[in-house]
């Protein structure tokens, strides 16, 4: 398992990067929008990370603007927690195994979604290229939300 990013929901890009680029230190690394889904996504690292982080997309934080204004309540404007791992589906049916919920399963090979006991939003993502789509995962529906 390696630590990937750590998502944060900000309400002002400008001003968030004015904060944790000119103020805090932090450096872009990358940056992605969505017009489909109406959001921009801005990583960055630390300046010791710098190398590691373009290299291999870890450790970030990851700034998520969202298009449309939204109020972050119970603490929405944190998203979650990402691990790269190197089986998705191995990795997903040791945690059901142990009795713990898949809120967003792999359907795609590439990405799950659970939940800590305090309720904080863990990503899961496949290491390299999704595994093949297969069964039990493409057919599992969501429980809750992530």
């Amino acid at each position: 398992m390696q630590f990937l990013h750590t998502m944060i929901r900000v309400s002002n890009l400008d001003t968030s990067l004015d904060f944790f680029c000119n103020k805090l230190g932090l450096v872009e690394v990358r940056r992605m929008q969505s017009e489909r889904g109406r959001f921009t996504l801005v990583y960055l690292s630390a300046p010791n990370d710098l190398e590691s982080a373009k290299n291999t997309d870890a450790p970030l934080l990851e700034l998520t603007y969202n298009w449309d204004p939204e109020v972050y309540g119970e603490g929405r404007n944190f998203g979650h927690v990402a691990y790269r791992v190197e089986n998705i589906y191995e990795f997903c049916q040791k945690l059901l195994d142990n009795g713990i919920t898949i809120n967003r399963p792999p359907r795609d090979g590439h990405m799950a979604f659970i939940r800590s006991p305090d309720n904080i939003s863990i990503e899961l993502l496949q290491k390299g290229e999704p595994l093949e789509v297969q069964e039990p995962w493409a057919s599992m529906e969501n429980i809750g939300h992530w």
